[in-house]
């Protein structure tokens, strides 16, 4: 049966937010952290390797260190570490079956426009079984300013939304947060002399179907978890952009992926979570 979190690190500033992000959530869970460091040679360097295929002997130590930081931030917190002579992205996604969670460092933009989150949490994230959290540095660790209680925002889409709406809220049901859930639509626009306009007659009433639909998705969840707060919020403009615009002041952002038995990857609406959302960002898989 799957427990536990693991997380890896390299030594970076995002993967020492990463570690210390999936450490609280450890803690708060009672369940056991796992730190991995994979790299595919951890031996001595021989003169036919790549220059980026530098020997790591001196993580092994660091991964104590981190380890017993953790320790002291998390008295009673069960942590172990791993290093193994693996690709990072096989390595984790092995041993991601093994445990409910998935922590990884995430760059976000960085500094090109349309850069991506990192190879090996993108790939991690578009096909791990395991829902993967990826947090940025900086990310926050307690509520946001500005807010009275921690707030998760998660994106729905539909029926296809439940793994994802039962992730959300459990989180806040264990955070004592707020969920908002959010739903992006667009009206289908229609030609006329001034180009693509949308049908602004009908605006109000697909709004008002909208907002049921996006209620009748919550039923669910919310019998299943009475005790959480939660907020239902439609928003035209898109999926990708209301969800974006709902996360500025979220604690945590909770996106679904759906898993294809051809190819795997990150849908638009994904994609634009871990580019433009500040908070750490959970990929949820789904059917």
């Amino acid at each position: 049966m799957a427990h536990g979190i693991v997380t890896g690190f390299d030594g970076s500033a995002r993967a020492e937010a990463a570690v210390g992000w999936a450490a609280a959530e450890a803690a708060q869970r009672g369940e056991p952290l796992r730190i991995v460091h994979a790299w595919p040679w951890l031996g001595s360097a021989r003169i036919d390797r790549p220059a980026a295929a530098a020997p790591r002997h001196s993580a092994l130590p660091e991964l104590d260190e981190v380890a017993d930081r953790l320790r002291d931030v998390h008295p009673g917190l069960d942590v172990v570490t791993e290093a193994v002579a693996d690709d990072p992205v096989d390595a984790l996604l092995g041993r991601a079956a093994e445990h409910r969670l998935v922590v990884l460092g995430s760059r976000g933009l960085g500094g090109f426009a349309g850069l991506l989150v990192g190879s090996v949490g993108l790939a991690v994230a578009a096909r791990s079984t395991t829902p993967v959290v990826l947090v940025r540095d900086g990310a926050p660790a307690a509520p946001v300013a500005g807010t009275d209680r921690p707030e998760i925002v998660v994106g729905v889409a539909g029926e296809s939304s439940a793994a994802v709406l039962e992730f959300a809220f459990a989180e806040a049901e264990r955070r004592g947060a707020r969920v908002r859930a959010v739903h992006g639509w667009e009206m289908v626009p229609f030609w006329t002399a001034a180009g693509w306009v949308p049908p602004q007659e009908d605006v109000e009433l697909r709004g008002a179907e909208v907002g049921d639909a996006l209620a009748k998705a919550l039923a669910a969840v919310r019998a299943a978890h009475p005790d959480v707060e939660s907020v239902a919020e439609t928003r035209t403009g898109g999926a990708a952009n209301a969800l974006v615009a709902a996360s500025l002041r979220a604690d945590l952002v909770v996106v679904g992926r759906r898993e294809h038995r051809l190819g795997t990857r990150l849908g638009a609406v994904a994609h634009a979570a871990v580019h433009h959302c500040t908070a750490p960002v959970a990929v949820v898989p789904h059917d």
